[in-house]
């Protein structure tokens, strides 16, 4: 069997700086290494739809947005394969199959899902389908045979209820899925950027995004409003680098060359924190170096997308050639479980000779 990936978005707004450090700027190395047989990136629309049911052109507006996104982060179908997720009828099979291995009281235990139940404020009123998404999400995983689901940390919980469900079924009914492994973000300050508000995600809902497709103006407006350090009232104070949310998004993204291009009088960042911590040193300079490097990753972004957004009839029709690659092998492995679980009925041959001479006595 060989190396798989799977990796995906909800489709409920453009994608933003906490997706490219957490996940996309990894996916466009993955792909680009070669070491992975198969990479699979899709748009989790159906997911989506657990706590937009009441509003599904957001969602079917956004399928695009996203789509555009992944292109001109540099993922290509050459490499890779889109798909859409509602366009898979097998996964919501799976997933019926899946809801017999897991328990409620294991759902509200997940860490993920409460968290994201309390973010919706569901807590009296809990969809179900939004509920059991960790079970849709192991379906998603296990229909494409992924053995490394790239994520952010904050989704650790959820691969390894996968796993679970994984060890479950093969415990049952044989071994027949692949159990998946996580893959983090190497880099400590890209497992969850912060928003520019400080907070501890950055969220669509909580205003506090970065987009990728932000213009050069929009880019530079949202940083010079960021959350530095509240202490940090004149240029002489000392300075806190920690819970600093400019410092933060400089671990993640700035670069010795950024230095020598853009701040040539410190060699790197670890210079500059030196500085700052010792005061004299102000926001808007730390700012203004950030604009730089943050200007420096997404120009060719929007180049790239700018590009594809003049035949969006050509984007879908890469999201739908990656489609049906995609439910090709999302139905061999329903085949599989079928087969497994006993319920194969019309292509087990064993089953109706076995029956027929019983009932003809």
């Amino acid at each position: 069997m060989g190396k798989i990936i799977l990796t995906g978005d909800r489709p409920t707004g453009r994608l933003h700086l906490g997706h490219y450090v957490g996940s996309l700027r990894r996916r466009v190395e993955l792909q680009n290494e070669g070491d992975y047989d198969k990479m699979f990136v899709f748009i989790a629309d159906a997911q989506a739809l657990t706590d937009n049911f009441d509003n599904p052109e957001k969602v079917r507006q956004n399928i695009i947005e996203v789509a555009l996104d992944y292109l001109s982060v540099g993922l290509t179908p050459e490499k890779v394969t889109f798909f859409i997720q509602s366009m898979i009828p097998e996964l919501t099979e799976l997933s019926f199959y899946y809801m017999n291995l897991v328990t409620v009281s294991r759902l509200q235990r997940n860490p993920t899902v409460k968290t994201e139940i309390q973010m919706r404020n569901f807590e009296t009123s809990i969809p179900v389908g939004f509920f059991t998404y960790p079970i849709s999400q192991a379906a998603d995983i296990t229909a494409f045979k992924a053995t490394t689901v790239p994520v952010g940390e904050d989704q650790e919980p959820m691969l390894e209820q996968c796993r679970e469900i994984v060890r479950r079924f093969n415990g049952i009914y044989g071994e027949t899925l692949v159990e998946p492994q996580i893959m983090l973000p190497t880099n400590q300050a890209c497992l969850r950027l912060p928003g520019t508000d400080g907070k501890a995600k950055m969220s669509k809902s909580l205003g506090n995004c970065i987009y990728l497709s932000d213009t050069s103006k929009e880019l530079q407006t949202k940083v010079k409003s960021m959350y530095t350090d509240p202490e940090h009232l004149r240029v002489e104070d000392p300075g806190h680098v920690e819970g600093n949310t400019v410092f933060t998004y400089l671990d993640a993204f700035s670069t010795e060359q950024d230095f020598a291009d853009f701040l040539p009088e410190y060699k790197n960042l670890d210079e500059l924190k030196d500085h700052y911590r010792r005061g004299g040193l102000g926001d808007m300079k730390c700012k203004k170096l950030l604009i730089n490097v943050l200007e420096r990753q997404l120009e060719p972004i929007r180049q790239r997308r700018h590009e594809f957004e003049q035949d969006i009839p050509e984007v879908y029709n890469i999201l739908k050639k990656g489609t049906e690659k995609a439910r090709e092998a999302a139905a061999e492995t329903l085949a599989d479980v079928r087969r497994a679980m006993k319920i194969n009925y019309f292509d087990d041959k064993a089953l109706i000779e076995e029956q027929a001479k019983k009932y003809r006595g």
